[in-house]
């Protein structure tokens, strides 16, 4: 099957199973081992998947080693981490786990936190090699559609190119923008924003009738 399959037959299996998925380590199994094969990444095979990274060195004696559940490595060079949650739980980064591991990890461009359904990609537009606060794509696999197909493939290991999945970045997050700025102008519009499209109707309007004029 190609990658599009993959990925409805996912969603299908996460369809019919989440209630029956029970924490974090289930939910890792289930679901999110899963999303990353089918991303290209190999799960068996240790210098590509790392379960429970150490991803900082910690003060031996004072400070615990902390973990990321998953550190995705391409040719031994470590290129994103992932923090997993429960599928009952909501993928927010709550305790700023995954920005602490992501200013500890130079190498990593790409940062995700999710629960197995909806998965929250993060990198470092505001400040260099510093996780930003918002994500900058949002993938759902129960509710996605062509451009979120095409947006998760900047991810497959064929396809991961930090400064294209950096560039595409910005772009999404300006697209976003407009997107948002232009629904939230409709639904609530500023006098401005009235004012403009009361003036650019009359434009219209003059031109039609001007169209319509017998000679």
């Amino acid at each position: 099957m190609g990658f599009t399959e993959d990925l409805a037959k996912l969603s299908e299996h996460v369809r019919q199973k989440r209630a029956l998925v029970i924490g974090e380590e289930n939910t890792k199994a289930a679901f999110i081992s899963p999303f990353l094969g089918i991303l290209g990444y190999n799960i068996t095979d240790p210098t590509e998947v790392m379960h429970e990274y150490f991803a900082d060195f910690g003060t031996p004696g004072k400070v615990k080693p902390k973990k990321v559940d998953y550190a995705i490595a391409i040719n031994g060079k470590l290129v994103m981490l992932i923090e997993a949650k429960a599928c009952t739980e909501t993928p927010e980064v709550h305790d700023g786990q995954l920005k602490y591991y992501f200013n500890a990890v130079r190498t990593a461009r790409v940062s995700i936190v999710t629960n197995g359904v909806e998965y929250r990609f993060f990198t470092d537009l505001e400040d260099a090699n510093m996780m930003d606060k918002e994500p900058f794509f949002t993938f759902n696999i129960l509710d996605y559609g062509s451009k979120d197909i095409e947006n998760l493939k900047l991810f497959h290991r064929d396809n991961f190119d930090a400064t294209r999945i950096k560039n595409d970045a910005e772009e999404i997050l300006y697209t976003n923008g407009i997107s948002g700025l232009v629904d939230s102008l409709w639904v609530s519009p500023s006098d401005k924003f009235v004012h403009f499209l009361v003036k650019e109707m009359g434009t219209v309007e003059s031109k039609y009738e001007s169209s319509h004029v017998v000679r």
